[in-house]
Protein backbone atom coordinates (compact mmCIF):
# COMPACT_ATOMS: atom_id res chain seq x y z
CA UNK A 1 0.00 0.00 0.00
CA UNK A 2 2.64 2.36 1.06
CA UNK A 3 4.50 1.72 -2.44
CA UNK A 4 1.44 2.42 -4.22
CA UNK A 5 1.07 5.72 -2.53
CA UNK A 6 4.86 6.36 -3.19
CA UNK A 7 4.81 6.10 -6.90
CA UNK A 8 1.12 8.28 -7.07
CA UNK A 9 3.09 11.04 -5.54
CA UNK A 10 6.06 10.85 -8.13
CA UNK A 11 3.58 10.65 -10.71
CA UNK A 12 1.90 13.57 -9.40
CA UNK A 13 5.00 15.44 -8.90
CA UNK A 14 6.05 14.66 -12.44
CA UNK A 15 2.79 16.09 -13.41
CA UNK A 16 3.12 19.07 -11.92
CA UNK A 17 6.45 19.56 -12.92
CA UNK A 18 4.84 19.46 -17.01
CA UNK A 19 2.15 21.11 -16.37
CA UNK A 20 4.44 23.92 -15.22
CA UNK A 21 6.95 23.71 -17.99
CA UNK A 22 4.02 23.51 -20.35
CA UNK A 23 2.31 26.69 -19.04
CA UNK A 24 5.24 28.86 -19.50
CA UNK A 25 4.88 31.68 -21.99
CA UNK A 26 7.17 31.24 -25.21
CA UNK A 27 8.12 34.59 -24.89
CA UNK A 28 9.59 34.23 -21.57
CA UNK A 29 11.63 31.15 -22.48
CA UNK A 30 12.89 33.62 -25.66
CA UNK A 31 13.84 36.59 -22.57
CA UNK A 32 15.66 33.99 -20.20
CA UNK A 33 18.21 32.75 -22.89
CA UNK A 34 18.83 36.42 -24.40
CA UNK A 35 19.36 36.91 -20.50
CA UNK A 36 21.97 33.88 -20.23
CA UNK A 37 23.49 34.52 -23.72
CA UNK A 38 23.99 38.27 -23.29
CA UNK A 39 25.94 37.37 -19.29
CA UNK A 40 27.96 34.78 -21.50
CA UNK A 41 29.03 37.17 -24.39
CA UNK A 42 29.69 39.85 -21.29
CA UNK A 43 32.14 37.39 -19.69
CA UNK A 44 33.25 36.86 -22.54
CA UNK A 45 34.45 40.19 -23.62
CA UNK A 46 35.71 40.89 -19.87
CA UNK A 47 37.73 37.50 -19.78
CA UNK A 48 38.71 38.42 -23.30
CA UNK A 49 39.80 42.13 -22.61
CA UNK A 50 41.43 41.38 -19.61
CA UNK A 51 43.42 38.63 -21.36
CA UNK A 52 44.23 41.30 -24.11
CA UNK A 53 45.78 43.53 -21.93
CA UNK A 54 48.06 41.04 -20.04
CA UNK A 55 49.03 40.21 -23.04
CA UNK A 56 49.95 43.37 -24.54
CA UNK A 57 51.90 43.96 -21.08
CA UNK A 58 53.23 41.08 -21.14
CA UNK A 59 54.77 41.61 -24.51
CA UNK A 60 55.95 45.06 -24.00
CA UNK A 61 58.24 43.68 -20.87
CA UNK A 62 59.86 40.51 -22.47
CA UNK A 63 63.45 41.06 -23.37
CA UNK A 64 63.73 38.93 -26.85
CA UNK A 65 66.87 38.09 -28.29
CA UNK A 66 68.45 39.38 -31.46
CA UNK A 67 70.95 37.46 -32.72
CA UNK A 68 74.01 35.69 -31.41
CA UNK A 69 77.66 36.00 -31.71
CA UNK A 70 79.45 32.81 -31.74
CA UNK A 71 82.26 32.11 -29.18
CA UNK A 72 84.22 29.35 -29.58
CA UNK A 73 81.52 26.17 -28.96
CA UNK A 74 79.24 28.41 -27.30
CA UNK A 75 77.08 31.50 -28.47
CA UNK A 76 76.68 34.92 -26.43
CA UNK A 77 73.01 36.23 -26.84
CA UNK A 78 72.52 39.52 -28.10
CA UNK A 79 69.13 40.96 -27.07
CA UNK A 80 66.90 44.90 -27.58
CA UNK A 81 68.25 45.72 -24.50
CA UNK A 82 71.85 45.45 -25.39
CA UNK A 83 71.22 46.89 -29.59
CA UNK A 84 69.51 49.90 -27.69
CA UNK A 85 72.40 50.73 -25.87
CA UNK A 86 74.48 50.15 -28.47
CA UNK A 87 72.38 52.71 -29.96
CA UNK A 88 72.26 55.34 -27.78
CA UNK A 89 75.74 54.62 -26.79
CA UNK A 90 76.25 55.78 -30.86
CA UNK A 91 74.42 58.45 -31.58
CA UNK A 92 75.86 59.90 -28.18
CA UNK A 93 79.56 59.55 -30.32
CA UNK A 94 78.23 60.37 -33.19
CA UNK A 95 76.16 63.39 -31.64
CA UNK A 96 79.22 64.70 -29.81
CA UNK A 97 81.72 64.67 -33.18
CA UNK A 98 79.59 66.55 -35.05
CA UNK A 99 78.59 69.37 -32.85
CA UNK A 100 81.71 69.94 -30.98
CA UNK A 101 84.10 69.49 -34.81
CA UNK A 102 83.63 73.19 -35.24
CA UNK A 103 83.30 75.02 -32.71
CA UNK A 104 82.74 79.08 -33.15
CA UNK A 105 83.77 82.08 -30.93
CA UNK A 106 80.65 83.56 -31.93
CA UNK A 107 78.37 80.60 -31.01
CA UNK A 108 74.76 79.94 -32.45
CA UNK A 109 71.64 78.69 -31.11
CA UNK A 110 72.49 74.66 -31.35
CA UNK A 111 76.07 75.57 -30.01
CA UNK A 112 74.69 77.49 -26.75
CA UNK A 113 72.40 74.39 -25.84
CA UNK A 114 75.20 72.15 -25.93
CA UNK A 115 77.29 74.43 -24.08
CA UNK A 116 74.80 75.48 -21.34
CA UNK A 117 74.17 71.72 -21.12
CA UNK A 118 78.09 71.41 -20.10
CA UNK A 119 78.14 74.05 -18.25
CA UNK A 120 75.11 72.96 -16.07
CA UNK A 121 77.19 69.32 -15.58
CA UNK A 122 80.16 70.84 -14.63
CA UNK A 123 78.64 73.28 -12.33
CA UNK A 124 76.85 69.94 -10.59
CA UNK A 125 80.52 68.07 -10.24
CA UNK A 126 81.71 71.57 -8.74
CA UNK A 127 79.16 71.77 -6.10
CA UNK A 128 79.36 68.46 -4.92
CA UNK A 129 83.20 66.95 -5.60
CA UNK A 130 84.70 70.04 -5.01
CA UNK A 131 88.00 71.26 -6.64
CA UNK A 132 88.31 67.30 -7.69
CA UNK A 133 85.72 68.22 -10.12
CA UNK A 134 87.57 67.78 -13.11
CA UNK A 135 88.46 64.32 -12.82
CA UNK A 136 84.59 63.15 -12.79
CA UNK A 137 82.74 65.52 -14.93
CA UNK A 138 83.15 64.05 -18.15
CA UNK A 139 81.95 60.49 -16.66
CA UNK A 140 79.28 61.54 -15.03
CA UNK A 141 77.81 63.93 -18.11
CA UNK A 142 77.99 60.63 -20.35
CA UNK A 143 75.87 58.91 -17.32
CA UNK A 144 73.68 61.52 -17.66
CA UNK A 145 72.95 61.99 -21.21
CA UNK A 146 73.12 58.17 -21.87
CA UNK A 147 70.43 57.63 -19.19
CA UNK A 148 68.20 60.79 -20.60
CA UNK A 149 68.28 59.08 -23.50
CA UNK A 150 67.66 55.55 -22.32
CA UNK A 151 64.91 56.13 -20.28
CA UNK A 152 62.81 58.43 -22.28
CA UNK A 153 63.52 56.42 -25.66
CA UNK A 154 59.79 54.88 -25.39
CA UNK A 155 58.69 58.51 -26.94
CA UNK A 156 59.66 57.61 -30.26
CA UNK A 157 56.91 54.96 -30.40
CA UNK A 158 59.44 52.32 -32.65
CA UNK A 159 58.41 48.70 -31.20
CA UNK A 160 62.04 47.38 -30.43
CA UNK A 161 63.00 50.72 -28.93
CA UNK A 162 62.33 49.97 -25.29
CA UNK A 163 63.82 51.80 -22.47
CA UNK A 164 67.35 49.43 -21.43
CA UNK A 165 67.24 50.38 -17.76
CA UNK A 166 63.91 48.59 -17.46
CA UNK A 167 66.09 45.58 -17.19
CA UNK A 168 67.43 45.03 -13.81
CA UNK A 169 71.20 43.96 -15.58
CA UNK A 170 71.78 47.71 -17.25
CA UNK A 171 70.88 49.61 -13.80
CA UNK A 172 72.57 46.60 -11.98
CA UNK A 173 76.06 47.11 -14.29
CA UNK A 174 75.46 50.82 -13.92
CA UNK A 175 75.34 51.16 -10.49
CA UNK A 176 78.66 48.58 -10.10
CA UNK A 177 80.46 51.15 -12.18
CA UNK A 178 79.98 53.72 -9.38
CA UNK A 179 81.13 52.24 -6.68
CA UNK A 180 83.90 50.67 -8.65
CA UNK A 181 84.11 54.74 -9.27
CA UNK A 182 84.23 55.24 -5.28
CA UNK A 183 86.82 52.74 -5.31
CA UNK A 184 89.32 53.58 -7.13
CA UNK A 185 88.52 57.60 -6.23
CA UNK A 186 89.25 56.61 -2.58
CA UNK A 187 92.67 54.57 -3.78
CA UNK A 188 93.60 57.21 -6.58
CA UNK A 189 93.14 60.34 -3.56
CA UNK A 190 93.56 58.46 -0.23
CA UNK A 191 95.68 55.71 -1.34
CA UNK A 192 95.42 52.47 -0.12
CA UNK A 193 96.32 53.03 3.36
CA UNK A 194 94.30 56.02 3.55
CA UNK A 195 91.25 54.19 2.33
CA UNK A 196 91.87 51.55 5.22
CA UNK A 197 91.94 54.00 7.53
CA UNK A 198 88.89 55.86 6.87
CA UNK A 199 87.08 52.62 7.24
CA UNK A 200 87.52 52.44 10.88
CA UNK A 201 86.67 56.26 11.62
CA UNK A 202 84.85 57.71 13.76
CA UNK A 203 85.92 54.86 15.56
CA UNK A 204 86.19 51.07 14.99
CA UNK A 205 83.11 50.31 15.66
CA UNK A 206 82.03 51.56 12.11
CA UNK A 207 83.93 49.52 10.14
CA UNK A 208 81.39 46.74 9.26
CA UNK A 209 79.06 49.27 8.53
CA UNK A 210 81.79 50.99 6.15
CA UNK A 211 82.05 47.50 4.49
CA UNK A 212 78.43 47.17 4.30
CA UNK A 213 77.76 50.45 2.01
CA UNK A 214 79.93 49.40 -0.80
CA UNK A 215 76.77 46.49 -1.05
CA UNK A 216 73.76 48.28 0.46
CA UNK A 217 74.88 51.68 -1.86
CA UNK A 218 75.10 49.99 -5.69
CA UNK A 219 72.38 47.86 -4.39
CA UNK A 220 70.06 51.17 -3.59
CA UNK A 221 71.30 52.63 -6.44
CA UNK A 222 70.10 49.66 -9.29
CA UNK A 223 66.99 48.93 -7.53
CA UNK A 224 65.85 52.59 -7.37
CA UNK A 225 66.33 53.02 -10.80
CA UNK A 226 65.14 49.97 -12.01
CA UNK A 227 61.97 50.00 -10.09
CA UNK A 228 61.19 53.47 -11.30
CA UNK A 229 61.56 53.20 -14.87
CA UNK A 230 59.72 49.40 -15.26
CA UNK A 231 56.91 50.92 -12.85
CA UNK A 232 56.55 54.20 -15.44
CA UNK A 233 57.17 51.65 -18.59
CA UNK A 234 54.05 49.95 -17.43
CA UNK A 235 52.30 52.70 -16.25
CA UNK A 236 52.93 54.03 -19.91
CA UNK A 237 51.82 50.93 -21.43
CA UNK A 238 48.42 51.25 -19.07
CA UNK A 239 47.76 54.99 -20.33
CA UNK A 240 48.53 54.38 -24.14
CA UNK A 241 45.60 51.14 -23.51
CA UNK A 242 43.05 53.41 -21.51
CA UNK A 243 43.35 55.92 -24.26
CA UNK A 244 42.69 53.69 -27.64
CA UNK A 245 39.98 52.09 -25.29
CA UNK A 246 38.52 55.55 -25.00
CA UNK A 247 40.07 57.01 -28.39
CA UNK A 248 41.59 60.01 -26.59
CA UNK A 249 45.40 60.91 -27.38
CA UNK A 250 47.81 59.20 -24.64
CA UNK A 251 49.14 62.45 -23.44
CA UNK A 252 49.42 61.46 -19.50
CA UNK A 253 52.27 59.04 -20.76
CA UNK A 254 54.11 61.92 -21.70
CA UNK A 255 54.83 62.63 -17.21
CA UNK A 256 56.33 58.81 -17.60
CA UNK A 257 57.97 58.93 -20.50
CA UNK A 258 59.68 63.10 -19.71
CA UNK A 259 59.64 64.16 -16.56
CA UNK A 260 60.07 60.05 -14.26
CA UNK A 261 62.70 59.93 -17.02
CA UNK A 262 64.71 62.59 -16.78
CA UNK A 263 64.15 63.05 -12.65
CA UNK A 264 65.38 59.78 -12.59
CA UNK A 265 68.78 59.75 -14.63
CA UNK A 266 69.26 63.42 -12.12
CA UNK A 267 68.73 61.34 -8.80
CA UNK A 268 71.17 58.34 -9.94
CA UNK A 269 73.69 60.65 -10.93
CA UNK A 270 73.58 63.05 -8.33
CA UNK A 271 73.56 59.69 -5.80
CA UNK A 272 76.62 58.58 -7.54
CA UNK A 273 78.43 61.83 -7.46
CA UNK A 274 77.57 62.11 -3.54
CA UNK A 275 79.03 58.67 -3.02
CA UNK A 276 81.92 59.45 -4.89
CA UNK A 277 82.17 62.62 -2.58
CA UNK A 278 82.09 60.51 0.13
CA UNK A 279 84.96 58.69 -0.51
CA UNK A 280 87.37 61.63 -1.95
CA UNK A 281 86.86 64.24 1.45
Amino acid sequence: MSNQNVTEAENSHQGNAAEAVAGIDPDGLSALEAVATSHEASTGAADHSEGGISEHLDHAVTVREVFQIPVGNSTIPITETVVVSWVIMAVLIIVAKIFTKKLETFPGKVQNFIEAVVDGINSLCKDILGHHWKHFSAYFGTVILFLGIANTIALLEIPWLKPPTKNINVTAALAIMTILLVLGSQIRFKKVSGMIKSWFEPNPIMFPFHLMDYIIRPLSLCLRLFGNIFGAFIMMELVIIASQKLLLPPIFSLYFDIFDGLLQAFVFVFLSMLYVGEAIE
